[in-house]
C-alpha cells in the first residue's frame, strides 16, 4: 500500500506530489495521457505562485526559461498601470507556456522520489476505514491510504465520489488553438488591435516560426463539447475579422465555455479534490493554474502530517475550510470580469465606470491583489493582523525568509531570542534573527507560508504549536 495516489499529472498534481515527498510520503501519480500535452492551456504565473516556488527553492528554474511582464491591465483587460509597492518580491507576471511549467514541476516531483505512471487512467474507486482501492482502465487496482483527484474539470474522482458540482453552465463559448497563418504579421496585428476595441475576447498572438495562438468567439455553445474543426475556426475568424489570415495546419484546437462551477465539498473520507477537479471557470485574469498550484501547496503539508501520524484533529479538514472560500471568490471575480468584457452596451457602460474607479490607487490595488492572490487571509482566528495572511519574503540579517523554507517545514522566526519550539524540532525550525520589515517580536509560519501565530508569549506559542503541528 502506498500513502497517497494522485490522479492527474497537471500542475496541481505535480505540486502536491512534491510537497508530500518533502515529508517522505510514498506517492504515486497516475496520468491517463501517455505523453504530456504540447498545447498551451495557461500562459504564465502570478506573484503568489512565484512566492510558492521561491519558498521551495524552485523559482530560478522557472525564471530561466520564462519572460517577465508588468502586472498592470490584468483585471478585465482594463489598461491601468500597476499600483506602487505591491506587497511582494515578485511584482510581475511570468510568461511561461504551460507545457514548460508541467515539465519543470514533474521534474521536481520525480527528483524528490514521486513515482509517475503515464498511460494509467483512473476509472473508479472504493474506500473503507483503512484506505482507498483505485481501479484502473487496464483492469488492475492500486491500494493507497489516501487518494487526491487532480484530474481536471471532468474529474473521474469527483464523479465517483458523487460530490455535487453546482454552478452556471456555459452561455458563451470560445474557440482556442495554435496554427500557422500565411497573412502578413503586420496585417494580423492591425486587425487584432481594431477588433479588440469592441470584442475583448478576440485575440491572435505570434508564437514564432509562422505559428499563432488564436482565440475567437464561437457561434453558440456546442452541445457535444466536440473539438472544433479548422473550417469552423476559419469561419469565425472571417465573421469577426473579415479574413481567416490563411490559417492552416493546426497543432491543436479546443473550445472552452464560460461555465463556473465549484465542488460542494473538497473531501469525502480518504479522498480529496484539488485544482480544476474542485473548481472550473473561464481563464479571465489567468488565475486557473495559479489557484490549482496554491490548492496543492495548502493541502500538501496537511495530508503529509496525516500520513506521518502527527496531524492534530481538524488539520486535514482545514484544507477545505481555507481553500473553498478562495475558489468561490475567484469564481466571483471571473464572473465580474466577464460582465466588464462583454460587448453589450450595458457591459461597456459598467466597464467605463469601473475604469474610472480604478484611477483611485486603492481600487486599482484591491482588484489587482485579488488576481495575484496577495489578498488572501485564512479565517481561523481573531488577533494580530498578520494571522492567516501569507508572510512576504522579508529580509533578515542573514539572508531572506524564503531561503529558510525549502524543506516544507514550519518556521518560528524569533526576534526575541527567548522563545522555544522544543518538542517540535522534527517539524518546526527555530530561526533567531531580526528583520527591519517585521514589527512583531516573533511569528510562527506554517509550511505554506501563512502566519499561524504572532507575539512573544511562550505559553501562547505552545498552544498554537499544538493546534497546527500536533503534540
Amino acid at each position: 500500500m502506498v500513502d497517497v495516489v494522485i490522479a492527474g499529472a497537471g500542475p496541481a498534481g505535480m505540486m502536491l506530489a512534491a510537497e508530500l515527498r518533502l515529508h517522505d510520503a510514498r506517492v504515486v501519480v497516475l496520468e491517463k495521457e501517455e505523453v504530456p500535452p504540447k498545447f498551451v492551456r495557461a500562459l504564465g504565473m502570478h506573484a503568489r505562485t512565484m512566492e510558492v516556488l521561491d519558498q521551495r527553492g524552485l523559482l530560478d528554474r522557472f525564471l530561466a526559461v520564462g519572460k517577465t511582464y508588468p502586472v498592470g491591465g490584468y483585471f478585465a483587460a482594463i489598461p491601468k498601470p500597476a499600483p506602487e509597492r505591491l506587497d511582494t518580491s515578485h511584482p510581475y507576471v511570468l510568461g511561461l507556456p504551460q507545457p514548460i511549467t508541467d515539465r519543470l514541476l514533474a521534474e521536481h516531483a520525480a527528483e524528490l522520489g514521486a513515482e509517475i505512471r503515464r498511460g494509467c487512467e483512473v476509472v473508479g474507486l472504493q474506500q473503507d476505514d483503512n484506505g482507498v482501492t483505485v481501479s484502473l482502465a487496464d483492469g488492475t487496482t492500486l491500494r493507497s491510504r489516501y487518494l487526491v483527484g487532480c484530474d481536471g474539470g471532468r474529474s473521474t474522482v469527483r464523479k465517483a465520489l458523487g460530490i455535487a458540482f453546482p454552478g452556471e453552465p456555459a452561455r458563451n463559448e470560445m474557440l482556442l488553438g495554435e496554427m500557422e497563418m500565411t497573412a502578413d504579421p503586420a496585417e494580423i496585428t492591425a486587425a487584432v488591435i481594431e477588433i479588440r476595441k469592441t470584442e475583448l475576447m478576440f485575440g491572435i498572438g505570434p508564437l514564432g516560426d509562422g505559428l499563432y495562438r488564436m482565440v475567437v468567439p464561437a457561434d453558440g455553445v456546442a452541445a457535444d463539447r466536440s473539438k472544433p474543426t479548422l473550417d469552423e475556426v476559419k469561419r469565425q475568424l472571417r465573421t469577426y475579422a473579415g479574413s481567416d489570415f490563411g490559417a492552416h495546419s493546426p497543432r491543436w484546437l479546443s473550445r472552452f465555455g464560460d461555465a463556473t462551477r465549484q465542488a460542494e465539498h473538497y473531501r469525502a473520507g480518504r479522498v480529496l479534490l484539488a485544482g480544476d477537479a474542485a473548481h472550473v471557470h473561464p481563464p479571465l485574469g489567468g488565475q486557473g493554474l495559479n489557484v490549482g498550484v496554491q490548492d496543492a501547496f495548502n493541502l500538501g503539508w496537511k495530508l503529509a502530517a496525516e500520513v506521518r501520524g502527527w496531524a492534530p484533529e481538524g488539520l486535514l479538514d482545514s484544507y477545505e475550510a481555507e481553500r473553498h472560500p478562495v475558489a468561490a471568490a475567484v469564481l466571483d471575480n471571473v464572473r465580474a470580469q466577464g460582465v466588464l468584457m462583454s460587448s453589450t452596451p450595458d457591459g461597456r457602460a459598467v466597464r467605463r465606470l469601473v475604469a474610472e474607479l480604478m484611477d483611485f490607487p486603492e481600487v486599482n490595488r484591491y482588484l489587482l491583489e485579488k488576481l495575484l492572490a496577495l489578498d488572501i487571509r485564512y479565517d481561523f482566528e481573531e488577533g494580530h493582523p498578520l494571522l492567516g495572511r501569507r508572510l512576504p519574503d522579508v529580509t533578515l540579517k542573514r539572508g531572506r525568509l524564503y531561503e529558510l523554507m525549502h524543506e516544507g517545514r514550519g518556521l518560528l522566526l524569533d526576534q526575541t531570542g527567548w522563545l522555544s519550539v522544543a518538542g517540535w524540532a522534527d517539524r518546526v525550525d527555530h530561526v533567531v534573527d531580526v528583520s527591519e520589515e517585521l514589527d512583531v517580536p516573533a511569528v510562527l509560519v506554517r509550511p505554506d507560508g501563512h502566519v499561524a501565530w504572532a507575539g512573544d508569549d511562550q505559553q501562547d506559542l505552545v498552544a498554537h504549536l499544538l493546534r497546527w503541528f500536533g503534540s
